[in-house]
């Protein structure tokens, strides 16, 4: 009777025994994963700090090509001699000038050639693609931590069914050592075993459970989702196992990797760099045009009933001579900095390709080993029900029936836990392979 109870408690408390788990969800109407994903992307703090980088970078490339387009600025000044400035000349003290003056002017440059401006147009497409393959790259990282904690709550859930599958055993074998213990057939051996292993498998579910909470702060964490609300999530055991599997026919390619395009692009931001450093050796020229409205007066009330208006147009040539050398050091400099972003390029090929191996070697040791354990699951339930009918026939001894016990309880959470390490192995093989597209989550995951 003390067994049903706690059945039916575990099924009112939403733990229902691992019978056939397989079929279950945790929540019948909480988030699936691309659902989490699709959230994440838009709510995480880190794709979010990358699109204000983006559009940040985006206001910057507007901020510099603004220099080809004329730059018109208006002076005003009012001035007080108090003191009129005196130049002898021949025999003579001549004084210039008014007391009061003043003057007006609008000036105009347009910027005809100049090393920064060709600089800023030429790179401008250069910073857009690496901003954009840089937000790519986060968004991809953001699909795979928040898939990885997904898994991990998920595996905690499992772990947690099948805890509660051994504890209704373990308490009916506690109830049933007890009873034979009254009834004087065993000795109290048993029932002080059953009770010790019931005891753990409580301590156990408990450190399990407790775990639930920190591992929804983390994935709230990753996902932008609000601490202070519930976050419930939504999974069916039979899609994760497809999902598991991994179909062949993807061909390791370095451009698929949004990493390596992203690579690319610095390259080229070097070799424009050594270019500019090049350009220092070519002039500079802006054309001008200035309008000048003068006022001057001997008496302040006077001052603006008359101007005198002058006026200039014309061109600006600088032509840098010599330096001291700083041109030809700098130009050296930028292309040993293009030298060495070549080097990291040859060796950042191989780590994309080591990367690859190694999720690849991964992931085939995680599903054979998945495998493996999903048939050593089965046999350690047989084994277990033999020995349990030997049991209960006097044939085997208690502790015969314990080690079985243990050995299903082990082969259980192995299992579970070999399938979530597929999951998460083939999410890296999957990124490896640059087959990630957070554009299509449905289709990618």
């Amino acid at each position: 009777m003390n067994n049903y109870l706690n059945l039916l408690l575990l099924l009112f408390l939403g733990i229902a025994p691992e019978v056939n788990a397989q079929s279950d969800s945790i929540q019948t109407n909480g988030l699936t994963l691309p659902e989490l994903v699709d959230f994440a992307l838009q709510n995480s703090p880190g794709v979010q700090q990358s699109e204000l980088d983006q559009q940040i970078g985006e206001r910057q490339i507007k901020s510099s090509l603004s220099g080809w387009l004329p730059q018109v600025s208006a002076n005003y000044q009012l001035t007080n001699n108090l003191k009129l400035q005196t130049q002898p000349i021949g025999d003579e003290l001549i004084t210039f000038g008014q007391p009061f003056a003043s003057n007006f002017n609008f000036s105009a440059t347009q910027t005809l050639f100049d090393r920064d401006q060709f600089f800023a147009y030429r790179g401008a497409g250069l910073v857009k693609e690496e901003l954009s393959q840089s937000l790519e790259t986060n968004r991809i990282n953001t699909v795979v931590i928040v898939a990885k904690a997904y898994y991990d709550i998920l595996l905690t859930y499992e772990q947690i069914r099948v805890l509660d599958e051994n504890m209704v055993r373990q308490e009916k074998q506690y109830l049933d050592a007890k009873s034979r213990y009254e009834a004087g057939l065993v000795d109290k051996t048993d029932f002080q075993r059953a009770s010790i292993s019931l005891a753990n498998l409580k301590s156990d579910r408990n450190r399990v459970n407790a775990s639930l909470s920190a591992k929804y702060a983390y994935l709230k964490e990753l996902a932008g989702f609000p601490q202070d609300e519930e976050l419930a999530l939504n999974y069916a055991y039979e899609s994760l196992e497809q999902t598991a599997h991994w179909e062949e026919g993807f061909d390791f390619n370095l451009e698929q990797r949004v990493e390596y395009q992203l690579a690319k692009t610095q390259l080229a931001t070097t070799e424009l760099n050594t270019k500019y450093a090049q350009w220092a050796f070519i002039p500079s020229l802006n054309g001008f045009y200035n309008y000048n409205f003068l006022f001057f007066n001997r008496d302040f009330s006077g001052l603006y009933r008359q101007s005198f208006p002058t006026s200039s147009v014309g061109l600006t040539l600088a032509i840098p001579l010599f330096q001291g050398g700083k041109r030809v050091q700098e130009v050296k400099i930028a292309r040993l900095q293009q030298d060495r972003a070549e080097l990291g390029l040859l060796d950042f090929e191989k780590q994309l390709f080591t990367e690859y191996e190694r999720a690849l070697a991964d992931y085939q040791s995680s599903y054979y080993e998945w495998k493996t354990l999903q048939s050593n699951k089965e046999l350690a339930r047989e084994v277990y029900e033999t020995i349990k009918l030997q049991y209960d026939e006097g044939v085997k001894a208690y502790v015969d029936l314990i080690v079985a016990e243990t050995e299903l309880r082990t082969a259980q959470l192995n299992h579970y836990r070999a399938l979530f390490t597929v999951l998460s192995s083939k999410l890296d093989l999957m990124r490896a392979l640059g087959q990630i597209n957070p554009s299509s989550i449905n289709t990618s995951l």
